[in-house]
C-alpha cells in the first residue's frame, strides 16, 4: 500500500526539516525534494533587473522530478527506501510505503496534482521568512533585493494561485510554530489517514 504526501513551503519554512523528522518517525519512509531538481544556473532565466528567476516552475527540471516519483510508485521496495520500522509504529501501517515531496512550487503543477494523498503548506510573515532567508548561504549568493523582488513576490502570487483553486485541498500550516508542534500535527494527520485508508 502506499501513501504520498506533499510539503510545500514559503522559503525557509520548515520543510526540509519537518520531512526529514517524519522520516525517522513513519515505516517504509522516502523522501523526494524539489531542490535536487534545479537547472544549473546558466540555465536560469534573468529578468530585466539582473534577478535570477529562480522561484518558477522554469527554473527546474520538474519532467525529471515527475519520472523520480512515478518510479517510486512503480516500485516502492527498490527505491532505497529504509525498511527498518521505527520504534512505536502502529500495527496497521507497518505494510505501507510512504513517500514525502518537498518542495516550495509543487501545488501548481498538473502532472503532480493525481499524486497525492495529503498536501501540507508552511507559511511565515514576511518579517520571520526574510529574517530566516538572510541567515541562509545559497549558492548563488542572493543579489541586493532579491527577496522583495523576487522571492517574496512569486510566494505571494503562488499562495494566491493555490487559495484560488476550490478544488485543491491543502492544510496550511503556521511555520510559527515550533518544529515538535508542527511534527506532532503532521504525524497524528498522516496516522490517521493511512487508519482511514485501511479501513
Amino acid at each position: 500500500e502506499l501513501f504520498t504526501m506533499f510539503s510545500n513551503s514559503v522559503t525557509n519554512g520548515g520543510k526540509t526539516t519537518l520531512a526529514e523528522k517524519l522520516k525517522t518517525m513513519l515505516p517504509n519512509c522516502d523522501i523526494i525534494s524539489q531542490d535536487d531538481f534545479f537547472k544549473p544556473e546558466s540555465e536560469v532565466e534573468t529578468d530585466e533587473r539582473g534577478f535570477k528567476l529562480y522561484d518558477v516552475l522554469d527554473a527546474l527540471y520538474m519532467d525529471e522530478m515527475v519520472t523520480s516519483i512515478r518510479n517510486w510508485i512503480k516500485s516502492p521496495a527498490s527505491s532505497g527506501v529504509v525498511t527498518e520500522e521505527p520504534q512505536n509504529t502502529c500495527d496497521n501501517v507497518k505494510n505501507v510505503y510512504i513517500l514525502i515531496v518537498e518542495g516550495f512550487l509543487l501545488y501548481n503543477y498538473e502532472p503532480l496534482n493525481e499524486l497525492w494523498n495529503r498536501r501540507y503548506f508552511l507559511t511565515l510573515p514576511y518579517e520571520e521568512c526574510k529574517r530566516r532567508r538572510s541567515t541562509r548561504v545559497y549558492q548563488p549568493a542572493d543579489t541586493p533585493g532579491y527577496f522583495d523582488g523576487h522571492v517574496w513576490p512569486m510566494y505571494l502570487k503562488y499562495k494566491n494561485e493555490l487559495e484560488e483553486n476550490a478544488s485543491m485541498q491543502v492544510d496550511y500550516l503556521d511555520g510559527t510554530k515550533s518544529q515538535e508542534e508542527l511534527l506532532s500535527y503532521v504525524y497524528s494527520d498522516i496516522i490517521q489517514e493511512l487508519n482511514k485508508l485501511r479501513e
